[in-house]
């Protein structure tokens, strides 16, 4: 009696046992709740190899970025982020060398039909490289927010003449800094060793003392410099702004807000260049003329979403209207903007625009005010007192 007691205890242990496992294995009850797995429609589609690569193809943009860390590259994936709309509009964001190489990548690279770079690179290419036809063959459809010249170096360099003689990195050759770095120095006459090497390690470098100071461009803030630990003898150099400066450059400043760590508790003045979303001036009625024409469509129509977080604060400090000297509007930005003031969508962007000039007319004690030069600085400005009076 006693052994059948315990066979029948191990029995129904067993069968306990059988039970939690068909319920953590998903098989009772599998036949009254069966499991859908939703497949996303794209990947539903099938169809023959070539209808594949045709609907895949018939719809996609190529935007070149900048380096993974950037800002620039940042805005980018954003960019793609709103935009994109499966196949109906598809926008391949494109890690780069940076800004100086995007406008090489947007005259020859295959699949790039847009591009982020600065306003100095295209002077560089139309003066010093003379591309033929730049003008033509390049147009932008907005301006981008300004990207700030950071000098990062050791407490004991207090200036740029200190970098004299000394060893500097510029980054990878291609990116904005590698220009706009070497451009700034030689304006200043300070001869200085050029390091091109990636940012990443030039930090470390710089700790160690193998190289004495870091030339970045990229809009602030980023977390490559603001994750840098106080007490660490780092700090940024002042670049004072001059008439070296004022064909392509802007009024720029970090402040301790910015980077409470690298500026000592004060501002720090540098220079600013102005960034711009270039597009190719692809002949109208192509297949690529197409295909951009309903990016930048898109881009306009959802223009209200890039204007709230989680997007780059950046988003916010554009001036749809801006306009880049010497560079032409892409017709099609040209056309989208014009319905944006007139209709309804836009009035906020309208209100802005007529606040804006009544705030200049209401300065024009202020350094710059009737300059056009420095319009931008000013419209920062503008932000930064709107918002401080609650009025976004």
């Amino acid at each position: 009696m006693r052994m059948r007691g315990i066979a029948g205890a191990a029995a129904i242990a067993a069968t306990l046992a059988l039970a939690v496992w068909s319920l953590s294995s998903g098989l009772v009850g599998a036949q009254t709740a069966p499991r859908t797995i939703q497949v996303p429609q794209a990947i539903q589609q099938g169809g023959t190899d070539q209808e594949l690569k045709d609907r895949k193809n018939a719809w996609t943009v190529g935007i070149v970025g900048g380096l993974l860390s950037g800002s620039q590259m940042r805005m980018a994936d954003e960019i793609s982020a709103v935009i994109d709309d499966g196949d109906n509009m598809r926008v391949l964001p494109i890690v780069s060398r940076g800004a100086a190489s995007n406008l090489d990548d947007l005259l020859y690279l295959r699949g790039v039909d847009v591009a982020i770079t600065q306003s100095d690179v295209f002077e560089y290419f139309r003066t010093q490289r003379k591309t033929q036809g730049l003008e033509k063959r390049v147009n932008y459809i907005m301006r981008l927010p300004i990207s700030e010249l950071h000098i990062l170096a050791r407490d004991e360099i207090k200036s740029l003449e200190d970098l004299r003689g000394k060893k500097v990195n510029f980054g990878p050759a291609g990116t904005g800094s590698s220009l706009t770095g070497t451009i700034v120095f030689q304006r200043l006459g300070i001869n200085v060793e050029q390091v091109l090497i990636d940012q990443p390690s030039a930090l470390t470098k710089l700790r160690s003392g193998e190289v004495d100071a870091i030339a970045r461009v990229v809009s602030k803030p980023i977390d490559f410099f603001a994750k840098i630990p106080p007490n660490s003898g780092l700090h940024l150099v002042p670049i004072p702004y001059s008439k070296a400066f004022e064909d392509f450059y802007a009024l720029g400043e970090f402040s301790p807000q910015d980077y409470p760590n690298l500026t000592g508790g004060e501002r720090i003045d540098t220079i600013a260049v102005p960034s711009v979303l270039a597009v190719y001036n692809w002949q109208k009625g192509t297949d690529r003329f197409r295909k951009v024409e309903r990016f930048v469509q898109s881009l306009y129509s959802k223009w209200e979403k890039f204007q709230k977080p989680p997007f780059h604060p950046g988003w916010r400090e554009i001036n749809l209207a801006a306009t880049v000297p010497g560079w032409t509007r892409w017709p099609v930005a040209d056309e989208m903007l014009r319905q944006m003031s007139g209709g309804q969508q836009k009035n906020d962007q309208q209100q802005l625009s007529g606040d804006f000039q009544a705030y200049l007319n209401s300065r024009l004690d202020l350094p710059g005010a009737r300059d056009p030069a420095q319009r931008d600085e000013l419209y920062r400005d503008f932000l930064r007192w709107r918002e401080r009076q609650g009025n976004r």
